[in-house]
């Protein structure tokens, strides 16, 4: 059987076998997240001006754009997937190295309104892609991750599987959905080590391509059922070291949608140990900012080389920035929205913060990574004293989860602002009862 086809046949049998409902649970955690998300991203670049130039697909079509208005179910789950991540507040699946929820629930949703299916259908669409994609991303491990975005390329394979659920696509139709899948997926982490806006559009044209993958099943198109593992494969081509033995062996059985991390700051996850560490070294010890000498920050080689801009000029840059976001976090106590304002980019403290801030790689911490990831942060004070906190888990990991109730606030901090807090608190509900609905048509649409 190719591994194609072994997926296949656990993407088809969601479609009649429903998985446990602590299960669903955490899809409903996955898509409250994925609105928060998609709502705080609505206005972020590139995600205007991708509704923009879409133009000529607005305004028909049966999917439901979140601000507002109809469009076609491609281009929504377009907008909808670079929305989801344009904000940096996405879940992911450390283990895969991905940020599964944005493709994925984007092109759920917009297969979920073109078909009509219900919200549990939807939900159950939701899981599989989680599942499979994120252990496609698993199988291609860190050297696929070396110099491709996971969240683009493995995001279509989620995107695909989700989409064709909602579609009902079968055993045979989510194989050749994967096998085309594959063709499709691209995006370069050199997109976002400079500052640009490429990165959401990763999401977005794997939510997009995922969702054309699955329709071109639908209508009897097919794929090369080895292209993950073939010779001339994924696998290779992307990896080298891809592992695709025991890709199926615990599917229906470890529910990679249940051990999410969900997170708690706005900005790079690859930054979250060192600012919950700086969090607690601030919460812990009486010491005011301005007796700051140095601090030194030790993590892991991927946070070294993805979170690495060193004079961040822009928003984009600060979220990808190690020194921003620990000054950020030191000053404030938290790292949201406002910590990307242009008064707290240019803020003396801050950048008097970064200028005495050195980050390295541990090589102890580089070994557990992908599945934990930490840092040490030391402060050094003006009187020669020293501060140091070990971050093993960041705040939202599986070890130390956001409570559903946490979950709620973070959608409601993210989503009040655009609809106002009685539409937040409105749609919040809908979410959580989406097993009820008969359909999702107009979820979320302002």
């Amino acid at each position: 059987m190719q591994v194609t086809e072994a997926l296949a046949r656990y993407a088809s049998s969601l479609e009649t076998s429903p998985p446990p409902e602590a299960v669903v649970h955490h899809a409903k955690r996955a898509v409250v997240d994925w609105f928060a998300s998609a709502f705080a991203g609505l206005d972020t670049p590139p995600t205007p001006m991708l509704a923009q130039v879409l133009a000529d697909d607005l305004g028909h079509g049966r999917a439901c754009l979140l601000n507002g208005g109809k469009a076609t179910a491609r281009a929504a789950a377009l907008i909808h997937g670079a929305a989801a991540h344009a904000a940096e507040v996405d879940d992911s699946f450390r283990d895969a190295m991905y940020h599964p929820g944005a493709a994925t629930v984007a092109a759920a949703l917009a297969a979920a309104q073109q078909s009509g299916c219900s919200g549990l259908r939807f939900l159950h669409a939701v899981i599989a892609g989680y599942e499979i994609s994120t252990r496609i991303g698993v199988a291609l491990g860190r050297a696929h991750y070396r110099y491709w975005h996971n969240s683009g390329t493995v995001g279509t394979f989620g995107a695909a599987t989700a989409a064709g659920v909602a579609l009902s696509l079968g055993e045979a139709g989510h194989g050749h959905a994967l096998a085309t899948a594959a063709t499709f997926a691209a995006g370069l982490q050199q997109a976002f080590r400079t500052d640009s806006m490429s990165k959401p559009l990763h999401t977005g044209r794997a939510a997009e391509g995922g969702y054309l993958a699955a329709q071109l099943a639908a209508v009897g198109v097919t794929g090369g059922r080895d292209v993950l593992e073939g010779e001339g494969g994924l696998g290779v081509a992307m990896s080298g070291q891809a592992d695709w033995s025991d890709i199926a062996l615990t599917l229906g059985r470890d529910f990679h949608i249940a051990r999410l991390t969900v997170k708690n700051h706005v900005g790079c996850g690859h930054t979250f140990a060192a600012v919950d560490a700086a969090i607690e070294l601030r919460r812990n010890a009486s010491f005011a900012v301005d007796e700051v000498r140095s601090i030194a920050i030790e993590t892991y080689r991927p946070a070294v080389e993805i979170a690495c801009h060193v004079n961040p000029l822009t928003p984009n840059e600060a979220r990808f920035s190690m020194r921003y976001m620990v000054a950020s976090a030191l000053i404030n106590g938290s790292v949201r929205q406002q910590a990307f304002s242009p008064a707290q980019l240019t803020d003396p403290t801050v950048r008097r913060l970064m200028t005495c801030t050195e980050v390295t790689v541990s090589p102890e911490l580089d070994a557990a990574f992908p599945g934990e990831r930490s840092a040490r942060v030391e402060v050094t004070l003006e009187g020669g004293e020293r501060l140091v906190h070990v971050q093993r888990h960041r705040r939202g990991d599986p070890e130390l989860p956001l409570s559903d109730e946490e979950l709620n606030a973070k959608f409601m901090e993210l989503v009040s602002p655009v609809v106002g807090a009685v539409s937040a608190r409105n749609l919040l509900g809908q979410l959580w009862s989406l097993e009820d609905r008969p359909d999702v048509a107009g979820l979320g649409g302002a």
